[in-house]
């Protein structure tokens, strides 16, 4: 069931398994197992069903029983867009981990219909062919690589592995309801439609995977936290993607806010975190700090024309401007 070319990234470093104990990260958990991958294990605790205390306690016996190291975060969010906040904690949390402790690869059990559930709230939404596909099985971020080896699965299928071996797992009885958009997609949209449609689904992303590789911006990394963006078509993809590798992902109104300010040439700070600076042949994406530069620092920053967004976080990291010659 697992992704080869994952598999063969997963056997060459250090990975941390996000678990829920549900489903598809219980029968990732035994597949990675039988495959001799060596990974720990990391859950959240999101104090809205008094089920999550069980759910943490049996990942601690199962770590306990294969020898693995677990992490565990309890937090508590507001009921307005729970989705989004739960989400921003978990990679908040997972994304701390990797870099406190060392591991290079972020394990999620994405399967199937996950990518399929997602293709379609991006299509109503009103997005791009990248956006679309966002799910990829290998994905890099600033300080480790985001790994999805069930891509190619169907969630039932993981059900009946776990079944015909009888296997412990928990079912989070909110996702069956229309609770949350993606449980109200899933159950009106993307499960009946896969249950009938599901080899044609899956060939047709193979399709569009390809197609998307002629949308592959240009997006360099001379130093950490740094990505210079080849100005084109494809300039906004990139932005994007530079985003998420400093741990940042953008939101449908900031996605637009920054096409206006590139399209009109001007800087522009991302959620506060992000800055995006525009030249002429390159955008610089780094994190946005404001910070009281050296005289000589700024004119160096003037003569290479270097966005001056961008110049507060370059000055404060001390980054070589040598770096820029040639660029800007």
């Amino acid at each position: 069931m697992l992704s080869a070319p994952v598999l063969h990234k997963l056997k060459s470093g250090r990975n941390l398994l996000a678990f829920s104990h549900g489903v598809d990260s219980t029968a990732l958990f035994y597949l990675l197992d039988e495959a001799g991958v060596k990974f720990d294990l990391a859950i959240v605790d999101y104090n809205v069903r008094a089920q999550s205390k069980d759910e943490v306690a049996s990942a601690r016996d199962l770590a306990a029983k294969f020898n693995k190291q677990i992490y565990v975060k309890s937090v508590r969010l507001g009921e307005s867009n729970f989705e989004h906040e739960a989400r921003a904690a978990r990679y908040e949390f997972f994304g701390q981990i990797c870099r406190e402790q060392g591991y290079e690869n972020l394990i999620l059990a994405h399967q199937f219909d996950d990518k399929f559930e997602w293709f379609l709230m991006q299509l109503g939404r009103g997005a791009g062919l990248s956006e679309l596909l966002g799910m990829q099985e290998l994905e890099t971020r600033e300080d480790y690589v985001i790994a999805r080896p069930l891509l190619g699965v169907r969630k039932c299928e993981l059900e009946r592995f776990l079944r015909e071996r009888n296997l412990k797992y928990f079912t989070d009885e909110t996702n069956l309801t229309d609770q949350f958009k993606r449980g109200f997609v899933r159950a009106k949209f993307s499960e009946p439609f896969l249950n009938e449609y599901f080899g044609g689904v899956k060939k047709s992303f193979k399709f569009l995977a390809t197609d998307a590789l002629n949308l592959t911006p240009e997006i360099s990394n001379p130093a950490p936290k740094i990505y210079l963006v080849k100005r084109g078509a494809n300039e906004l993809r990139g932005v994007d993607q530079a985003c998420k590798r400093l741990g940042f992902v953008l939101s449908a109104a900031q996605r637009n806010e920054c096409a206006r300010c590139l399209e009109s040439g001007a800087d522009c700070v991302l959620g506060g975190k992000v800055a995006v600076g525009a030249s002429v042949n390159f955008i610089l994406v780094t994190p946005y700090i404001k910070a009281a530069m050296e005289k000589k620092f700024k004119e160096a920053c003037r003569r290479l024309a270097i966005p001056p967004i961008n110049r507060g976080f370059l000055f404060a990291s001390g980054a070589n401007l040598a770096l820029f010659e040639e660029l800007f």
